[in-house]
């Protein structure tokens, strides 16, 4: 088995530094670019505003019919980039944008050609349907162009190339505020537009980000997206492989966001100051989420690396720091927002009742994250690894057999107070965590897809006693490493 110094604590910690800040950055100007974009449409009016509202849940669907191929995608590129294997990085990229742009075409087709329909299903008000239909129309024509970008921006920070994601992201929010200022209100001798015009700026954001990455790309000399022709040189096995890895995740957040969806709907079926409480906390939690997925990112990169370069202890080794020092991570955020829950909340308009609901939200929030967040980062972890089934598996079984029949009782049998049934949101995170940790230094979630990987697999089995490893398929086409090694 190859063997390799085990990364110091310090170094990990830059490591993490590198690729993580500059994802939880990108992530952050984009949540930021959202909700100015909310508070510019919300000047329109109030059904404008729920107009928009309704057409990012259908976004929101195309999100969920393609990022388990973004996971999946990730798997093979870190793996790959490991092991340094330029052929098999470029196919799994061309798999990777292919399945991606089936979701977004046949949603961007309906949004383009069809709004009406998907506006029908949403609401029942003629008034926000036509706004929402001219605001589809438009922005729908974004959709295979928000495919190509998530999916560069997958493959370069699989390979450690963070920072030009970065830029263009940053680039793309600054244009998409300016079009939007310029396009919705009529500013320099233009019509005013209203939603229409944030559509419009949503595209043109979209191309945007698309050049800038693409010229930082050329300019930096970054191989394997300009590299076309190699991207789909495949053959039945290999997607055979890459769809049985794909799978499981993309189940996982298609029912994952069905049941986030109900549990949503219990949640705002409360008092009008819970409603509003829940409003707030999901603002917070969704920045705090963006931030700490940079950690999600460096643990897929920094461990499907070493994977697919054989390198299992090393591995391992970051494999379980990373989770811990994730965990750590967000007590620390914890403590801070606790400690000036106070003047926040009063920041975002709440007061009273609102104010206290707000409060234990928070708090509640706040204790559960430090074993949500390690969940997530370690189901992230595993995927990169090879081992896409486990964690996926495991959370949507417990949303629907342990999460979902728990609240519904506890509101809709018991009634019980609307904080209880908030934290019992969370009520399966304690006992993932422990099935997870046991599943972690089993061992068994390092599934190498690479010949590098797959020719040190036996002995660290061996070594750990570990009988049952899985049956792992190698396509024919990665049965050598490709003569162009790339930094």
């Amino acid at each position: 088995m190859q063997t390799k110094e085990k990364t110091s604590l310090r170094a990990l910690i830059i490591m993490i530094a590198t690729i993580g800040i500059p994802v939880a950055l990108q992530n952050l100007f984009s949540t930021t670019g959202s909700m100015i974009d909310t508070m510019m449409i919300a000047s329109l009016g109030e059904n404008s505003v729920g107009a928009v509202g309704l057409c990012a849940q259908f976004s929101s669907l195309m999100f969920s019919g393609y990022w388990g191929f973004v996971g999946g995608g990730t798997l093979f590129f870190s793996q790959y980039w490991g092991a340094q294997n330029h052929d098999g990085i470029c196919r799994a990229y061309g798999m990777t944008l292919s399945f991606m742009m089936i979701s977004g075409l046949l949603c961007g087709f309906m949004a383009v050609f069809h709004p009406d329909i998907i506006l029908s299903l949403y609401t029942d008000s003629p008034e926000i349907q036509a706004i929402g239909i001219r605001y589809l129309r438009i922005v729908g024509i974004s959709y295979p162009l928000q495919i190509i970008v998530s999916a560069m921006a997958a493959l370069l920070r699989s390979i450690e190339r963070v920072k030009i994601p970065l830029i263009s992201g940053i680039c793309s929010v600054i244009s998409n505020c300016v079009c939007n200022y310029i396009l919705i209100f009529g500013k320099f001798g233009l019509p005013a537009m209203g939603v229409q015009g944030a559509a419009l700026g949503t595209v043109i954001a979209c191309l945007v980000n698309i050049g800038v990455m693409y010229l930082l790309i050329i300019i930096r000399k970054v191989p394997y997206i300009p590299d076309v022709r190699a991207h789909f040189r495949w053959n039945l096995p290999l997607l055979k492989n890459y769809i049985s890895k794909c799978l499981p995740i993309l189940f996982n957040e298609i029912l994952i966001g069905i049941g986030n969806m109900m549990i949503n709907i219990v949640l705002g079926h409360q008092i009008n100051e819970a409603i509003a409480a829940t409003a707030v906390l999901r603002t917070l939690e969704g920045m705090i989420l963006a931030f700490f997925s940079g950690f999600a990112s460096a643990a897929s990169v920094l461990v499907g690396k070493e994977v697919g370069a054989g390198h299992h202890e090393e591995a391992f080794s970051r494999g379980w720091r990373i989770i811990y020092l994730c965990a750590g991570m967000i007590a620390a955020v914890g403590v801070l927002l606790i400690s000036i829950h106070g003047p926040l909340l009063r920041m975002l308009g709440l007061s009273g009742l609102s104010f206290e609901i707000a409060t234990g939200m928070l708090i509640i929030f706040c204790l559960v994250a430090i074993i949500r967040m390690s969940n997530w980062c370690m189901n992230d972890t595993y995927r990169a690894a090879g081992d896409s089934a486990f964690g996926s598996v495991l959370e949507i079984a417990f949303m629907f057999l342990m999460v979902q029949p728990v609240i519904h009782i506890a509101n809709d049998l018991f009634h019980a107070p609307f904080l209880l049934v908030f934290l019992l949101c969370y009520v399966d995170e304690p006992v993932r965590f422990v099935i997870m940790q046991i599943h972690m230094y089993s061992r068994r979630w390092i599934r190498p897809v690479s010949v590098e990987g797959q020719a040190t697999l036996a002995e660290f089995h061996r070594k750990y006693g570990i009988t049952e490893p899985e049956r792992l398929f190698l396509p024919p086409w990665s049965a050598h490493k490709s003569n162009k090694t790339y930094r």
